[in-house]
C-alpha cells in the first residue's frame, strides 16, 4: 500500500460494541472508514447511525474484493472472526478484530497458514492494555526500569452481565463465544507476556465455573488461570459477577511485582477512593505515589497504521497476537470445571 494516502478500512461484523471504539481510534489516527456491513440489520443500522458517512449499500463479498480497501476491522461474533480474517487476508487485506481472535485452535492455525502465504496481518486489538492510559503509562515506566524486572502479574477482569447492556443469545452459547478464559482472560494473558517480557508461557492450572447463572447451561461466569513464563509467573481471575451497586461495568485491576518495586493499575474505578478512571499507583525505593494517567497518549493505532504501510511491527507483533490467542485457547481447553457453588 502507498505511504501517501490514508489507509482505507471497512467494518465487517458489528456484533460487539468494541467495533465503535476501534473505528473511532483508527479514524483519529488518520485512517478512512469507507463502508460497513453486517448480516443483522439492527447492527448495521446502529453503526451507520454512529458513522453516517460509511457506505452501507455493498455486500461483504464486494467489500472484500475491492482492491481500494486496505484493512478489514471486525467485531463479528467470536466464532466467525477467524474465517473472516482468512478471507480478508486471501484478498490481500490486513485484518483487525477485537478479542478473542478465535474460538478454536483450528481457526488459529488457518490464520497462521494464511499469514505465511499472503504476508497479510491478523491483529487482535487488546484494548485493555493498548487502549487504557494508565496501563500504557505503566508500560512506559516498566520499560524505563521503574520497578526493576517484573516477576509476577496479577490481573483481574470482572464484568457485569446484566443491567446496562442487553446481551444477545450467542453470548450464552459456548461454541459461539468460546468460553470465559478464551474471551475475557485473553486481555490478562496479553499483559502477562508484555510486562514480563516472556515470548511464551505455559498454563500451569486453569479453572472455570458457572456459579450464579445456571439458567444458561453453557455459560461460565468465573475463571482463573496460573501462568508460568521465562522467569515470571502470573495469576488471572475473570468473572461476570460484578454487583449491580458498582458504579461501573467492572473494577478491573492489574498488579505488577518487580524486583525493585510494584505497581497497581486501577483501570475503571477506585472503590471509595479517587473519582474517575485510569489510576496508577507506584511504590519503589523512593516512596509511594499516585498518578492520574487519563491524559497519557495512546500511540497504538498510529503505530499500527504505520506498521501496515511499512510492514513493520512496532505496535504489536504477529507472533505475540498468535501466542496470546493460543494460550487463551489452551487454558480454556484444559480448564477444570468447578461444580457450581451452593
Amino acid at each position: 500500500m502507498s505511504n501517501d494516502h490514508p489507509i482505507k478500512f471497512v467494518a465487517i461484523g458489528l456484533a460487539h460494541n468494541h467495533v465503535y471504539d476501534m473505528a473511532r481510534r483508527l479514524m483519529a489516527a488518520g485512517a478512512e472508514l469507507v463502508a460497513c456491513w453486517d448480516d443483522d440489520p439492527a447492527n448495521l443500522a446502529a453503526f451507520a447511525a454512529a458513522y453516517p458517512h460509511a457506505e452501507t449499500t455493498r455486500f461483504m463479498d464486494d467489500l472484500l474484493a475491492d482492491p481500494a480497501i486496505d484493512l478489514v476491522v471486525s467485531a463479528a461474533i467470536h466464532d466467525e472472526r477467524g474465517a473472516l480474517g482468512v478471507r480478508a487476508m486471501q484478498q490481500g487485506k490486513d485484518f483487525l478484530c477485537t478479542k478473542p481472535g478465535f474460538t478454536t485452535l483450528e481457526q488459529l492455525e488457518a490464520v497462521r497458514r494464511a499469514g505465511a502465504t499472503t504476508g497479510c496481518r491478523y491483529t487482535v486489538y487488546f484494548g485493555e492494555r493498548v487502549g487504557n492510559p494508565a496501563t500504557v503509562l505503566a508500560g512506559e515506566l516498566v520499560r524505563g526500569g521503574a520497578i526493576g524486572h517484573v516477576v509476577h502479574t496479577a490481573g483481574f477482569g470482572p464484568h457485569r452481565l446484566f443491567g446496562r447492556v442487553e446481551r444477545p443469545a450467542w453470548v450464552f452459547q459456548h461454541a459461539r463465544y468460546g468460553g470465559i478464559l478464551n474471551d475475557l482472560a485473553s486481555h490478562q494473558i496479553d499483559q502477562f507476556l508484555y510486562f514480563t517480557g516472556s515470548p511464551s508461557a505455559e498454563i500451569v492450572a486453569a479453572t472455570v465455573a458457572n456459579h450464579h447463572h445456571r439458567q444458561f447451561v453453557e455459560f461460565e461466569d468465573f475463571g482463573e488461570v496460573l501462568l508460568r513464563g521465562e522467569g515470571a509467573t502470573g495469576f488471572i481471575r475473570v468473572d461476570w459477577l460484578s454487583p449491580a451497586g458498582l458504579d461501573t461495568w467492572g473494577d478491573v485491576r492489574l498488579f505488577l511485582l518487580g524486583t525493585e518495586g510494584y505497581m497497581e493499575v486501577r483501570k475503571t474505578w477506585d472503590v471509595q477512593g479517587r473519582a474517575g478512571t485510569d489510576h496508577l499507583f507506584v511504590v519503589d525505593g523512593q516512596g509511594e505515589r499516585h498518578i492520574q494517567a487519563t491524559g497519557t497518549p495512546l500511540p497504538f493505532m498510529a503505530d499500527y497504521l504505520a506498521d501496515l504501510r511499512q510492514r513493520t511491527e512496532t505496535a504489536i507483533t504477529q507472533a505475540h497476537v498468535l501466542q496470546v490467542s493460543e494460550l487463551a485457547l489452551r487454558a480454556q481447553a484444559q480448564a477444570h470445571i468447578l461444580p457450581a457453588s451452593r
